[in-house]
């Protein structure tokens, strides 16, 4: 399947009560988020993390916000990884790096060893600083379109741009670890954006790959089937899946309660609230 084309709008300034402006003439402005959630960073962190923007944007490469930045951007809530994702295109990382530790970051590797094939890691005053251009797992690489498709917003007084919610869900589906895995993440977004998702074009970047997002869906209208059943008719047609038929939700989501006692569901968590890592 090919990627479709889409027009582009120029992307606009938005505060941080605003999700961003999608491009696709298929979306339109989503509602307000449900709390300004770059509030519920710390002025301690957000000093360290401005001076690693204004680090990455002197250095005049083009960088997205990822991670706990770009999932507050489009679900409203806050869950605080104590850091800060940039994702750049491969061949910046050495400007990046450079940049990074100009202003006084330090490689995070002489602390703790990772695999440098796909980020640096930075640390200043022990807050992490990651500069991300491939997933882990080698499957794919930051590329120009992740850039076009970007949203802008406005975080603190800052003009950022976001890494693509598509892009977002289809690094996400590659991470279950035994102790470590995204598909809250993706629960969480889909339950934000799920009507706003352009989904041709996340399948097509998955390829054939496209058994996660078909085993993502069957969770999702197995935890949220009411939800589920409102996404877009094209979406399952395009996975040779069978549309969910339109029930309630199971009182108080109470399967999730069945896979993790913790608070990271948002439907379940009161406004205003972080969610929890």
């Amino acid at each position: 399947m090919s990627l479709q084309r889409h027009k582009r709008t120029p992307a606009r300034h938005v505060n941080d009560a605003e999700l961003p402006h999608r491009g696709s003439p298929n979306n339109s402005l989503a509602p307000a988020l449900q709390f300004r959630w770059a509030d519920a960073i710390s002025a301690r962190e957000w000093a360290i993390y401005r001076r690693a923007i204004v680090a990455m944007r002197e250095s005049g490469v083009q960088f997205l916000l990822g991670g706990g930045f770009a999932l507050a951007t489009y679900t409203g809530r806050w869950r605080d990884t104590k850091d800060i994702d940039f994702y750049i295109h491969p061949r910046d990382r050495s400007t990046v790096r450079k940049a990074l530790v100009k202003a006084g970051f330090s490689d995070y590797y002489r602390e703790l060893r990772y695999d440098r094939k796909w980020i640096y890691r930075s640390v200043r005053s022990k807050v992490i600083v990651d500069a991300i251009w491939a997933m882990a797992n080698q499957r794919a690489q930051v590329d120009e379109l992740w850039f076009k498709r970007a949203n802008q917003v406005m975080v603190r007084g800052e003009p950022l741009h976001v890494v693509p919610m598509e892009e977002l869900a289809w690094c996400k589906l590659y991470i279950m670890q035994r102790d470590h895995c995204d598909w809250t993440d993706l629960l969480n977004l889909i339950y934000a954006c799920g009507k706003r998702i352009n989904w041709p074009h996340l399948i097509a970047r998955l390829e054939n790959d496209t058994p996660l997002l078909q085993a993502m869906l069957t969770l999702y209208g197995w935890l949220c089937p009411k939800s589920a059943a409102e996404l877009p008719n094209s979406l399952w047609k395009a996975l040779s899946m069978p549309r969910p038929k339109p029930q309630p939700d199971p009182p108080r989501f109470d399967h999730i309660k069945l896979l993790d006692s913790r608070a990271w569901f948002t439907a379940l968590q009161p406004k205003g609230k972080k969610l929890e890592v």
